[in-house]
């Protein structure tokens, strides 16, 4: 088993990848929320748990200063901007909700791999204060996961619907 420093760095590293990740995850939702008039069941969903990513950051931001340091701000503004292109990049196509609806159901699931493998580093490194906090962000992100996935019929439909009226349907 790695010593308890080594241990303390990894999981210091991964708290900030997962600042930056949770970041990357407000750009997303913000370049969505802005482009779903046809959608407002999917812009609430994606504005409440926008408010859940603002809190995970908090939780993150207290942990790293449990341990004397910070988020990474270049980690951060990396993954803010690859987060806007990611949502830019679906803009043009008329089915844009239904590869966001994808791609968020995807991300939603690369949170739940990397808070569960952050639960893990908890453990091994014998970080038991951040277990809760870790908790509870994890929980957030497999409800949202699953909200996306139930989701997913719904959204469909309408897009059908929509298209077939000839009706800009893409968001």
């Amino acid at each position: 088993m790695p010593d308890q420093a080594y241990m303390q760095e990894l999981f210091i590293t991964g708290l900030k990848n997962a600042h930056g990740v949770e970041h990357q995850a407000l750009q997303l939702m913000d370049r969505q929320i802005e482009h779903l008039r046809n959608y407002p069941e999917v812009a609430d969903m994606l504005r409440m748990h926008r408010v859940e990513t603002e809190q995970q950051i908090a939780r993150i931001d207290e942990l790293l200063a449990g341990f004397g340091t910070e988020a990474s701000a270049l980690k951060d503004a990396v993954l803010s901007f690859t987060g806007n292109m990611a949502a830019l990049a679906h803009m043009p196509a008329p089915d844009e909700i239904l590869k966001n609806s994808f791609a968020n159901h995807a991300f939603e699931n690369f949170e739940i791999a990397a808070y569960t493998s952050l639960l893990t580093m908890a453990d091994l490194g014998s970080f038991g204060h951040a277990t809760v906090a870790l908790q509870q962000s994890l929980g957030e992100e497999q409800r949202m996961a699953q909200l996306v996935l139930d989701s997913i019929p719904a959204v469909t439909r309408k897009y059908a619907e929509l298209r077939s009226a000839g009706e800009t349907a893409g968001h």
